[in-house]
């Protein structure tokens, strides 16, 4: 019997940044052990690019993803769904989903590149703690 990977599916309002710089991180941390997938609300026009450039540093890429608009069947397709800040996803009956309130950055970090690094950062760590939880090998 084929093993089936684990369907993890991150949204944010716009899906632009956060729930973008999450599924780079995890596709990158999970190779194909894991299918990732990331919506929004709201959809944006394209990727927030300073979220592109912090998350290529760590070798992830997320420079060719489009922001998607949130289906219900996106939904109820994922065996994970995680909620990246504070969109208000309905809830739907048999769909599990959690939420990551990213860290608040320091009052030190002035400029937006050192709170999208900080925002980054948290979410690795996240991703890193997911993936364990997940029982996934890079493949």
């Amino acid at each position: 019997m084929p093993e089936t990977k684990p369907n993890v599916l991150f949204v944010c309002n716009t899906n632009g940044g956060k729930s973008q710089l999450a599924a780079a991180l995890l596709r990158q941390a999970a190779g194909t052990g894991v299918q990732v997938l990331s919506a929004g609300l709201l959809p944006a026009q394209h990727i927030n690019e300073l979220a592109a450039d912090v998350v290529a540093e760590l070798g992830a890429d997320m420079r060719a993803e489009v922001p998607t608009a949130l289906t219900e069947e996106a939904l109820r397709a994922a065996d994970r769904v995680v909620i990246v800040g504070e969109a208000q996803v309905p809830e739907l009956e048999g769909v599990t989903m959690e939420r990551w309130v990213p860290a608040e950055a320091p009052v030190e970090l002035s400029t937006e590149r050192e709170r999208m690094v900080f925002l980054r950062d948290d979410l690795a760590a996240r991703v890193a703690a997911l993936k364990a939880e997940l029982g996934t090998t890079t493949a």
